[in-house]
């Protein structure tokens, strides 16, 4: 069985590494690349076609609702996780309706994913 392909997007450097090390204990994960922009995620799901990308919300420059559309036209298939610390309605559905799978917020606990 193949490895869950997994990108990480969000400006932050120490939660893209606790996120790491969160997934690597998964033994049928594999973390492929990390972004700290929208506009790099989409460039590295260009180029490495992940299976799920994980993105925040807000980021400088593209930001994760952008990224999602771009990276939703790109690969339809890729899944798209969004782990934000905005509880806010409008990002919500924004970005359900345009084609992520799911909304955590960033207070969860690993236990919860």
């Amino acid at each position: 069985m193949s490895k869950i392909r997994i990108i990480l997007a969000d400006d932050h450097v120490i939660l893209r590494q606790g996120t790491r090390q969160l997934l690597e204990h998964e033994s049928d994960m594999d973390v492929v690349g990390e972004a700290s922009d929208g506009a790099e995620a989409v460039e590295l799901v260009s180029k490495l076609k992940p299976d799920v990308v994980i993105i925040d919300v807000a980021m400088p420059g593209m930001n994760g609702i952008e990224a999602t559309k771009k990276i939703k036209e790109i690969l339809p298939g890729t899944k798209i996780l969004v782990l934000t610390g905005y509880d806010y309605d409008e990002y919500i559905f924004s970005l359900l309706e345009i084609g992520a799978a799911g909304y955590l917020l960033k207070d969860v606990s690993g236990d919860d994913w």
